[in-house]
This record gives structure tokens, sequence and C-alpha cells, in this order.
């Protein structure tokens, strides 16, 4: 079972990844039409903003646990 301490550095490590790919990401778009980009990019932010709110829900758990 994966620790709580990992979950939390997983998500972390998912969010810097995204925020260092973003130049590139662009990039590999601008190729594609409109569409395709539109579309890219509104599922690279709702990946982001779900990471976020994972990253917020683990860490709230964390606070729980140590006042447990």
């Amino acid at each position: 079972m994966i620790t709580l301490e990992e979950k939390i550095s997983r998500t972390r490590r998912l969010l810097r990844r995204l925020e260092e790919d973003e130049p590139h990401f662009h990039l590999r778009l601008s190729p594609l039409g409109a569409e395709h980009r539109q579309n890219a990019t509104a599922f690279a932010d709702r990946i982001r903003a779900e990471a976020e709110a994972e990253l917020r829900r683990l860490m709230a758990e964390g606070g729980s646990q140590l006042a447990d």
C-alpha cells in the first residue's frame, strides 16, 4: 500500500512535471488545428486542476492524521 507521504510526493511530482512541460506542450500543439489545440489544452487544464485538488485533499488528510 502506498503511504500518504508517497501519494503527496507523486502528486507534487506530477504538478512539477506539468509545469516544466508547459512550453514544450504548447510547441507540440502548434501544428494542430485550433479545435484540437483547444481540446488538448482543456484536458491538460483538467488534469492540473484535479492534481491540485488531490494534493489539497492529501495535505488535509495528512494534517488530520497528525492531530489523531
